[in-house]
């Protein structure tokens, strides 16, 4: 299939990894296909030293992507899957996804019980926060903004004693050596998505729908469905302490889920598994049980 495709990326290093991957995935499917990539900045962007939950609305590091993919600006838009709100922009659908990376967090620094007592940790994510506060109280915790290599800039410059990055973005990188320790899921539960490119385009758009179909891992957007669906469910997004984490075994889907209130004193988590052809529905199951735990209470609802 010939034609051109117009990719819409953020301007770090990662998203523009992404962006290359995708590109490169799609030449190698359709060699006579031109892509062209198109740096769009986004609110999270242009606004690098405010805290996260002074920004308003939804979507602060994919809104302006999604305007471009919209307007037609752009063909499709990739993200960093646990960027992406759970109500998507009119219009627009999640329309294809790379292999899932190692969806765990990192710390890098120190691991989590090798930290001393009094250790600062630069992180801005509640979810982050919240576990790593539930397994160590006597740590203190720094706002800290900026793409990977701005945190690790700081990290060096000696800011803080350690952070937490996603093990995929240091991997896709080659910075896994950085990487002190990786978390379980039991220490601190990924974010929805975590680990995966996800590409967004328009829902009638059936060219680049049938473009991705060859590059597309379907794993990736069936764990991603029911990842998302917990977080729907609870009514959260990225600034919130809910982790989602869905496998694969054959047609068997596993999914774990937690929340931790903010300051880590107080947990709730959940298991259950089901067929792959209903992620949607597993999630929203799963919630509930959370839910009928405490969940929403924890959250401040």
């Amino acid at each position: 299939m010939d034609g051109r495709v117009v990719i819409g990326t953020r301007g770090s290093q990662l998203a523009m990894w992404q962006a290359n991957r995708v590109a490169a995935e799609l030449r190698q499917a359709h060699p006579d296909l031109e892509t062209v990539l198109q740096v769009v900045k986004t609110e999270g962007d242009q606004r690098p030293d405010v805290p996260f939950g002074s920004f308003e609305g939804r979507g602060v590091f994919v809104r302006e992507l999604e305007l471009a993919v919209a307007d037609g600006r752009v063909d499709l838009a990739v993200h960093s899957a646990k960027d992406v709100p759970t109500d998507l922009a009119p219009g627009l659908e999640l329309v294809g996804a790379l292999p899932r990376h190692d969806p765990r967090d990192a710390l890098v620094g120190g691991g989590i019980d090798e930290l001393p007592a009094g250790a600062r940790i630069g992180t801005s994510s509640p979810r982050r926060r919240a576990a790593l506060a539930r397994h160590r109280w006597d740590v203190t915790f720094v706002e800290l903004r900026g793409n990977l290599e701005t945190r690790l800039r700081k990290l060096d410059e000696g800011r803080f004693d350690a952070t937490v990055l996603a093990c995929a973005g240091l991997e896709r990188l080659g910075l896994g050596h950085r990487i002190a320790e990786r978390l379980s899921p039991d220490v601190c539960m990924p974010a929805p998505g975590q680990g995966i490119v996800v590409i967004e385009g328009r829902a009638d758009d059936e060219r680049c729908r049938a473009l991705l179909a060859a590059v597309t891992e379907c794993s990736s957007l069936s764990c991603l469905a029911a990842e998302r669906a917990v977080l729907e469910a609870l009514g959260g997004g990225c600034q919130v302490p809910i982790g989602a984490l869905a496998t694969l075994d054959g047609r068997s889907l596993r999914l774990r889920a937690a929340v931790t209130q903010p300051d880590g004193k107080r947990h709730v988590d959940g298991e259950t598994r089901g067929d792959v052809g209903s992620p949607s529905d597993l999630g929203r199951a799963l919630a509930a049980t959370l839910i009928e735990r405490g969940a929403r209470e924890l959250l401040g609802r």
